[in-house]
């Protein structure tokens, strides 16, 4: 048999044809009447589509030729059919590929590398394991939750919102909603940064932004985590201002935003910055949903409190309640640095007492860590400092002007 081409160029039909003839299965019609396997139809080494797959340069123009090995390949080399079932009882039309069938090797390039950013699986992020925040729960389960869930009656007018934005202080919480909804509706997660769609050659910006969305209409129900938005689409100035690179980068994405929400497709853009007031207005439009996250209240705090800090067994309550009182203003990432803080008092008392002796204790012998006590807990409340209450009036400022509510 002459040298077998490369299986990349093959279509679907001639690859299991070959299979079958190289690997010795063969379908049962052939076998009973008789005809000549699939080795001999190819002696000759070529194929018709081969020459129209591959290109000089060996890149695939068809790349759902392409696509269609490497479902094969990721299968296990399950596609042989059986009076027209595949042999691991799935119906024989292939599953969804990796990549849409993209017009050229530089877009499928470009779309290799943005899913990298696709997280793999759920990200296992429960509402319950997100402290207090109700009305940012109710208005995402509102926005992107229930329409996934029941599109029935996210018709018409009450078409599912595209475009969601949370906004509030550094460590508040806003990427674990974002996780938390892609969790709960299991849908593929698009984790963005700036680094992600920002490129050094020209005009490979505004396609790596092209690409994205039409990667998240091949996977949908999707879900694009848009994080620190500010940094990739901040206020539009004068030409002589801003780069023009920048100024494309911009458009493209505002013409994505503006085309998905003209569809019915279920693809979600949902972004996070810490800086609403830089966002530029025409974004503002486009994320329908304006919602804030805001600092932990008093219940919040003390709920992350009974779980960071459990109080031993058998011994005094940890004092909550004035943890509560001396932490107004804390976010999240504060309260749990304070939280770390508090547990490493016990440990700074048995590092001095192993400091002073010449040799490496083993481990066996090592004394164990004694209980957090109130005055530990007062020591860290003097050491940790919270970092995101200065500017608290001014997202509620801008939660007044732009943001969504829940009227009761």
């Amino acid at each position: 048999m002459a040298d077998e081409p490369s299986l990349t160029r093959w279509s679907f039909q001639d690859f299991k044809l070959f299979y079958d003839a190289k690997f010795g299965r063969k379908k049962g019609a052939e076998s009973q009447n008789g005809e000549t396997t699939a080795d001999n139809s190819h002696s000759n080494g070529s194929s018709s589509s081969a020459s129209s797959v591959s290109s000089g340069n060996g890149h695939v123009k068809d790349s759902s030729e392409l696509a269609i090995y490497e479902q094969y390949r990721n299968q296990g080399g399950s596609y042989v059919q059986t009076n027209g079932t595949l042999s691991n009882g799935v119906s024989d039309r292939p599953q969804k590929s990796l990549l849409p069938a993209f017009d050229s090797a530089e877009t499928r390039a470009l779309a290799e590398g943005l899913c990298r950013d696709i997280i793999r699986g759920s990200p296992d992020v429960k509402w319950e394991s997100i402290k207090g925040l109700e009305n940012a729960k109710r208005l995402l389960k509102e926005a992107v939750v229930m329409p996934i869930k029941y599109p029935k009656y996210f018709t018409g007018l009450l078409s599912p919102w595209k475009g969601i934005l949370l906004f509030g202080p550094p460590g508040t919480g806003k990427t674990m909603l974002a996780k938390a909804v892609a969790t709960e509706c299991k849908t593929t997660f698009f984790n963005i940064s700036a680094s992600s769609v920002v490129s050094k050659w020209r005009g490979d910006s505004e396609k790596l932004v092209r690409v994205l969305f039409e990667l998240a209409r091949h996977h949908a129900p999707s879900t694009i985590f848009l994080d620190e938005i500010d940094a990739i689409i901040s206020q539009r100035g004068e030409a002589r201002s801003e780069h023009e690179a920048s100024r494309r980068l911009k458009t493209e994405l505002l013409i994505q935003m503006d085309g998905l929400m003209r569809t019915d497709e279920l693809v979600f853009v949902l972004a996070a910055t810490n800086l609403p007031w830089e966002l530029d207005a025409a974004m503002l439009r486009r994320l329908e949903k304006r919602i804030l996250v805001p600092l932990p209240e008093p219940e919040a705090r003390r709920s992350m409190f009974e779980e960071l800090l459990p109080s031993p067994t058998g011994e005094e309550e940890l004092p909550y309640d004035v943890l509560v009182d001396r932490t107004e203003g804390y976010s999240g990432s504060d309260i749990r640095l304070l939280c770390k803080e508090a547990a490493m008092q016990p440990l700074r008392r048995i590092m001095t007492l192993l400091e002073d002796k010449q040799e490496i204790v083993p481990d066996n012998e090592l004394p164990k860590v004694g209980p957090i006590t109130t005055v530990d807990i007062d020591i860290a409340l003097r050491n940790t400092r919270p970092s995101a209450h200065l500017h608290a009036h001014r997202y509620d400022k801008f939660n007044a002007d732009y943001g969504s509510q829940v009227l009761q």
